[in-house]
Formats: C-alpha cells, sequence, structure tokens
C-alpha cells in the first residue's frame, strides 16, 4: 500500500476540506436538488400519472417552470453549512487514523481506514442534520406550489418556533445511519484508488489531476451506493408532516415498503449516480490543491 500523508493538521484539514465541500456543493446541488424531488413526490391517484416520471423529466419540469435558479433551490444552507461540516470530515477521518496508529509512520489497513471514515460520519452529523432539514423543505416547496419558508434562515426559525430545537434536527438518527457507514465506505475507496492509481514508483501526494478527479468522483459513487436507502428514509421522514411518523423511520420504512416495494428505497438513483461522480470528484481535487497551497505557504502548521 502506498504511504499515506502525514500528519494531520487541523488548521490545513478546516480550509482545504471546506474548499472542498464548496466545490462538491456548487457541482452537485442542481442533482440534489432533482433527487429529492423525486424522493419525496407523492404517490399518484389510481389513473393519475406521477409528478415527475424520471431524472430528465424532472429535471425538464423544473428548468421550464422555475428556470436555473431552481435547481439551486436551497443551496445557502448546505453552503453555510459545508466549511465547517467538511472541515470536521476531512479532520475527523484524519483524527480516526491517528487513533489507530500506534507510531506516526504506521500504514493502516482498509478496515481501519473505513473505521476511521465512519468517524468523520459521526463527527458531520451536528452540522449536517439541521442543514439537511431545511434543505429538503425548500426543495420540494416549489414543487408543491406553496411558499412557507423566505428562505434557509427563515425556515430555521420557523422550524424552531413550531418545535423548538427538536424540530430543526428530526432525522438525526436517520442520517447518522446514511452517513456512518457511506462514510467509512466513501475514505477508504478513495484512499485505496489513490494507491491502485499511483504509478510504481511515485509517491501518492503526487498523482495527477485526472486519477484524482477519477478516485474522487468512484469514492462518491461507492458512497452513495451504501446512503441511498437510509438517504430515501430520511427525506420523507424529514419533510413529513409533524406526526405522521410516530415510530420514526420504521413507520416510513413500513410505508414505503408496502405501497411502493423495495424498490422505492432506491428513488432518485439515476440523480444521484449522475451527480456523484463530478460533486465528488470536484470535492477531493479541491481538497488536495487546498492541502498542497497551504503545505506550501505554511509548511509548518
Amino acid at each position: 500500500m502506498a504511504e499515506q500523508p502525514q500528519p494531520i493538521s487541523p488548521v490545513k484539514n478546516f480550509f482545504a476540506g471546506g474548499f472542498g465541500g464548496v466545490c462538491l456543493v456548487f457541482v452537485g446541488h442542481p442533482l440534489d436538488t432533482i433527487k429529492v424531488r423525486l424522493q419525496t413526490q407523492p404517490k399518484p391517484q389510481p389513473g393519475q400519472a406521477p409528478l415527475y416520471s424520471g431524472t430528465l423529466d424532472c429535471f425538464r419540469k423544473t428548468l421550464v417552470k422555475e428556470g436555473v435558479r431552481g435547481l439551486y433551490k436551497g443551496m445557502a444552507a448546505p453552503i453555510v453549512g459545508v466549511t465547517p461540516m467538511y472541515a470536521i470530515c476531512f479532520f475527523g477521518f484524519g483524527l480516526g487514523k491517528r487513533l489507530q496508529q500506534r507510531k506516526p509512520d504506521d500504514v493502516l489497513t482498509y478496515p481501519q481506514l473505513f473505521a476511521a471514515g465512519m468517524l468523520s460520519g459521526v463527527f458531520t452529523t451536528a452540522i449536517m442534520a439541521p442543514g439537511e432539514r431545511i434543505k429538503c423543505l425548500l426543495q420540494i416547496q416549489a414543487a408543491t406550489g406553496e411558499t412557507k419558508y423566505s428562505g434557509s434562515l427563515d425556515c430555521a426559525k420557523q422550524l424552531y418556533r413550531e418545535a423548538g430545537i427538536r424540530g430543526v434536527y428530526k432525522g438525526t438518527v436517520l442520517t447518522l445511519m446514511r452517513d456512518v457507514p457511506a462514510s467509512g465506505m466513501y475514505f477508504m475507496t478513495y484512499e485505496w484508488l489513490k494507491n491502485v492509481l499511483t504509478p510504481e514508483g511515485k509517491s501518492v501526494r503526487d498523482l495527477s489531476v485526472p486519477r484524482i478527479l477519477f478516485a474522487g468522483g468512484l469514492a462518491g459513487i461507492f458512497n452513495w451506493v451504501v446512503a441511498i436507502p437510509p438517504d430515501v428514509l430520511k427525506s420523507r421522514f424529514q419533510t413529513a408532516p409533524p406526526g405522521k411518523y410516530a415510530n420514526g423511520f420504521r413507520d416510513v420504512l413500513r410505508e414505503l415498503i408496502r405501497e411502493e416495494g423495495i424498490a422505492s428505497l432506491y428513488k432518485g438513483f439515476t440523480a444521484v449516480m449522475i451527480r456523484a461522480f463530478p460533486a465528488n470528484a470536484a470535492c477531493f481535487l479541491g481538497f488536495e490543491v487546498a492541502m498542497k497551497f497551504l503545505n506550501w505557504i505554511a509548511p509548518d502548521v
């Protein structure tokens, strides 16, 4: 296995992770909007066509009705949270690696890298859960024809006023169920691909831009293969009227399986997969570029 970057710098990881996250949101948010609308569209009445027949239909209708800005609905919430979230995410992964090392130059196994990635998912949930709640509500309100929230801040204020902090953090358990295993897969796959793609005799730190993009994009795909089913449950739960699912995700799961079958757990699959590669390729490239820049201007930090 190729060598792993050492040591972990909290300051550098904060800025590099934040920059990578901004790159991810900007590239991937339009298809995230499509994904959430497909996952949360109401079940059609007998004899009626569904609101969206698929990814392309949802994309076309959004553009026709709302223009390009419609694809970026709810982006303020993830952008605001993205810098600390991805800083914590990448730092959490680094900390997870450090905690498993007996010596600073120890090379970790892939199961250990998976465990380190899972720790990053735990760290990011505190920021991710409310951001996801607000984002999903803003993304679907345009499709319903109602304008309850004027923006991210107004949405947060209304949620807090209606149900307190629990209303803002609704769906936290499902966010954990999605992000902990998915983050493990995400980082393990990225590290594995970087090592596989590093030419013999070369350092993984000198990997070319196309290879970083490929490794990051494929890591995003593996991440979402694991994350889609709990993500569908989370989106449904977070956008449901208060009190609809008294027993939490179990009620959501039973309803989906009963009414729409097991395939409903992969709603939005096409949109997710189309988004996953470019968005996560941009994220990891942004992170690696930022880290090289920070190492250049502050090598001792």
